[in-house]
């Protein structure tokens, strides 16, 4: 009785096993068949599939090439991609930088629209269509299009404690979206011509760009001191003044600030603080870039300013001026009658280059900034060929 319940649970058990072979084999035929089916019914699908699968793998490729810097096999990769994956908007971005390093600046720009219209929140992919159509193609309307749907793009803000955070990231883009409108809208003023009303409204709206600009990249010294230069353009000498002495607190050996304070200053006839500034500026530029042509200029500007000095002055004051020792001594390490750098010297160097001339003399004569001609918001033409 024993070994015949053995034998048949052996038997139903060996059944069991034949069972689950059939309808192991049976779904898998059924398997197939479904997948021949849809195959057959459903072809473009498939292909579609396919061909991301491929243009994947160029874009890999194309990833390569561009590392090593082989910019012709990368641009031959992505092409092959985006035939076969359009909507790899990656691929459309770096074929977009690449013809920039070719300087193809319309297959550039016609790149990163693709990379856009697959991606609409590709920050990056319209800061570049701004930056190239304004700066190489003078489509000023086209890059402020971009940078207001980088202003006004919605995204989800994270922030994961020493993981993650792109709440600084948008904040940023959004600063850097406000600073590039203004120089568009700059742009824009240059080629106005001599239409000085329509110069105006450009200025104004750069004025606005920029000062939502400053508002997010307050550290920012290329924001200040074009939001300074554009007060400068509108005849708005104060808040011009206020903003230069801004930038050079945030970057005091940049030569532009010093230099357009100068041109302020000799407009208001205040010369001999207008040479101070002179000064600063050509010694920065002889410092950075040996751009001779440059300095050339801001000796000849600087030489104008000295004669207008001494045509008016005294012999003491002369004296005075000359005696003036930027350094206190105590500040000057000397080795074998030889300068050096010390940590005290280069400090006061630093102090003196943020230095600004026009805090003193807004503070002792601040009528001379509450006159219509000098501050107002109207446009007042000054000598605009002068500025950098």
């Amino acid at each position: 009785m024993i070994a015949f319940t053995y034998k048949s649970v052996y038997y139903k058990l060996k059944r069991y096993i034949a069972l689950k072979k059939f309808f192991s084999a049976l779904f898998s035929l059924l398997l197939f068949a479904a997948i021949g089916a849809s195959i057959y019914f459903y072809p473009e699908f498939y292909n579609t599939q396919l061909d991301k699968i491929r243009g994947m793998y160029y874009v890999y490729k194309g990833d390569k090439a561009y590392r090593q810097w082989k910019l012709q096999k990368a641009i031959n990769y992505y092409q092959r991609a985006v035939t076969l994956y359009p909507a790899h908007y990656t691929a459309w971005y770096n074929l977009g930088n690449i013809y920039v390093a070719y300087e193809d600046y319309y297959s550039a720009v016609d790149s990163y629209e693709k990379a856009i219209e697959y991606n609409p929140k590709f920050i990056v992919a319209r800061m570049n269509y701004g930056v190239i159509s304004t700066e190489k193609l003078g489509d000023f309307d086209g890059a402020i299009d971009q940078y207001n749907e980088i202003i006004n793009v919605k995204r989800k803000l994270w922030s994961i404690p020493f993981i993650f955070n792109n709440k600084r990231s948008t904040k940023m883009n959004r600063g850097l979206a406000y600073y590039n409108i203004g120089v568009a809208y700059k742009q824009k003023s240059i080629y106005s011509g001599n239409d000085w009303e329509m110069r105006r409204q450009y200025l104004l709206k750069a004025l606005d760009a920029y000062s939502n600009s400053v508002k997010i990249l307050k550290k920012d010294y290329d924001a200040r001191y074009n939001l300074a230069l554009t007060y400068h353009l509108l005849g708005e000498y104060n808040e011009a003044g206020k903003n230069y002495c801004k930038a050079m607190e945030l970057s005091p050996m940049e030569y532009e600030a010093h230099y357009n304070l100068a041109i302020l200053l000799r407009h208001m006839r205040y010369y001999k603080e207008s040479l101070e500034e002179l000064e600063k500026a050509t010694s920065l530029i002889t410092d950075s870039d040996g751009n001779t042509n440059r300095q050339r200029y801001v000796f000849d500007v600087m030489n104008d300013v000295t004669r207008t000095i001494l045509a008016g002055a005294d012999s003491k004051s002369l004296v005075e001026k000359i005696d003036e020792a930027p350094l206190s001594a105590k500040n000057i390490t000397y080795v074998h009658g030889k300068i050096v750098a010390s940590e005290e010297l280069d400090k006061a160097i630093m102090e003196n280059f943020k230095t600004c001339a026009f805090t003193k003399i807004y503070e002792e004569n601040p009528e001379d900034f509450e006159s219509e001609s000098f501050n107002n918001r109207g446009f007042v033409r000054v000598p605009s060929d002068d500025l950098r």
